[in-house]
């Protein structure tokens, strides 16, 4: 991250660097840290460059973004649902008028920024979030160069649906329209 911002290296994790919390646009500038994930400045000279322009695309998305994508929230919503059937826990979900009314049951908690270790290893901007439907593996939000979202899910540690499923990438429905 360029503009003076300090990267901590955490101890953990050495190929993983944290920023401060910062204003994300997309969460009403909610402040949230970004970890640079899968990093080792010694063997690769381009990843911050490409990272931060990711991350600058991403800081660009607004509550309006965020909206435009209050279906497949919903959809994510529902299809777990429907799989676990809560039974009258479900209610304050599924009377879910206006799509846009989800994110107040989704709550971001942080982001990652890594390269996909395969295929076309293009950079990809990970908004973690807490949900309220599934608290044991919450939900991510995908977006590929930080620009357009490519995956929504579980918590699962795949950067698309082609890598969670071991599918072709034209076979994943928001990845091929990137």
């Amino acid at each position: 991250m360029k503009n003076n911002r300090r990267l901590k290296q955490e101890d953990s994790f050495p190929d993983w660097w944290k920023s401060d919390a910062i204003e994300i646009p997309f969460f009403d500038n909610e402040k949230l840290t970004i970890t640079f994930m899968d990093f080792e400045p010694e063997h690769d000279k381009t990843f911050i460059d490409e990272a931060d322009q990711a991350l600058i695309n991403f800081l660009k998305l607004k509550t309006e973004d965020r909206n435009s994508i209050s279906e497949l929230a919903y959809k994510n919503c529902i299809d777990y649902l429907d799989a676990v059937e809560n039974g009258e826990a479900d209610e304050p979900f599924r009377h879910i008028m206006d799509k846009n009314e989800i994110w107040n049951f989704i709550h971001p908690t942080e982001i990652h920024v890594t390269s996909r270790p395969y295929k076309e290893q293009d950079i990809y901007v990970m908004l973690a979030c807490e949900c309220d439907w599934e608290e044991e593996h919450g939900l991510q939000f995908v977006f590929r160069q930080g620009r357009k979202l490519t995956r929504i899910s579980d918590q699962d540690g795949h950067l698309t649906e082609s890598d969670a499923s071991d599918k072709p990438d034209e076979e994943d429905e928001l990845l091929s329209k990137f």
